[in-house]
């Protein structure tokens, strides 16, 4: 009889044990179902809004006469040329020579104390063979010994081989407050003038000039780079003689860009015309300098 109690004891503990298992949660619908809400909601959060860009059109395209390779002397009676140094590289002299809206070219002969430009003296020479009026130009270094950069631009510009004034390139004020830069600037150019017994060309960006320049440099003609499709205005009004209206200028004979100026206004070559002068007196090495422009001027049809 106790046996049978006992049975009967362990066949009921068994059936309780079976009826709870089946109203347990069946956890694999669980998981999957709370996977799928996370899933849903990391869509949502990842849902992008695309906005278009305007891109702006040119309104010169509806024009039916604009041609995008026309430069500024194929649409104006300007004189216009060209400045150059060793970032254009071997330049094909002759065929540049032979473009008749390049009328001169300003060459880098110098920068600061003692660099020169390795490819000055060969442009020089082929520039004149090829009939081009020449300049040359100096970069200015404000904190640089005034004297050493006069001594090393005086030994490549010489002047029996120039057409046209020597132009200094100002572009920095070397970290100098204004009145200092300017108290150098000015002296170097009245350096410049005594050497080459006429004022310089002063070469500078409009925004430059009108941040340290307005009111010291009245007395030097100016050649302005501004590269905007309108003609350059400084902020005291002052007369512009050339303009540097690109950097980007393309030109038959030279790889790549280069930069492009042309004269203002009424201005042209005769305003910036190197006047060769004999002077009486002067010291014996220069002599055969001053005979040598002398030849070389009466080649020249100026």
């Amino acid at each position: 009889m106790r046996k049978i109690t006992i049975i009967f004891a362990l066949l009921i503990a068994l059936a309780a044990v079976g009826e709870n298992a089946s109203k347990r949660p069946k956890r694999g619908k669980k998981t999957v179902k709370t996977h799928h809400t996370a899933k849903h909601k990391k869509k949502t959060s990842r849902k992008k809004v695309v906005v278009k860009k305007i891109v702006p059109i040119d309104p010169r395209l509806d024009d039916p006469d604009y041609d995008p390779f026309l430069q500024c002397e194929d649409t104006c009676s300007h004189v216009h040329g060209i400045d150059l140094s060793h970032y254009q590289g071997q330049v094909f002299w002759e065929t540049v020579g032979e473009n008749t809206k390049t009328a001169y070219v300003y060459l880098k002969a110098t920068e600061g104390g003692d660099r020169v430009d390795d490819l000055y003296e060969r442009n020089i020479q082929l520039a004149h063979r090829y009939g081009l009026k020449v300049g040359s130009y100096h970069f200015f270094r404000p904190k640089t010994p005034l004297r050493l950069q006069l001594e090393n631009f005086r030994l490549q510009c010489r002047p029996g081989e120039q057409d046209l004034i020597p132009m200094l390139d100002v572009e920095t004020t070397g970290g100098l407050p204004t009145e200092e830069f300017c108290d150098s600037l000015i002296a170097f150019l009245g350096m410049m003038e005594r050497e080459y017994r006429q004022a310089p060309l002063l070469y500078t960006y409009r925004n430059f000039y009108n941040k340290h320049l307005v009111g010291k440099v009245d007395d030097y003609k100016l050649m302005i780079a501004m590269y905007l499709p309108e003609e350059p205005v400084l902020a005291d009004g002052r007369d512009i003689t050339m303009w540097q209206y690109t950097s980007k200028g393309q030109i038959m004979g030279i790889k790549g860009y280069v930069d492009k100026s042309r004269f203002m206004g009424k201005h042209g070559l005769r305003d910036i015309r190197f006047r060769h002068i004999h002077i009486k007196g002067a010291d014996p090495d220069a002599i055969p300098r001053y005979e040598r422009e002398s030849a070389q001027m009466k080649r020249r049809n100026w």
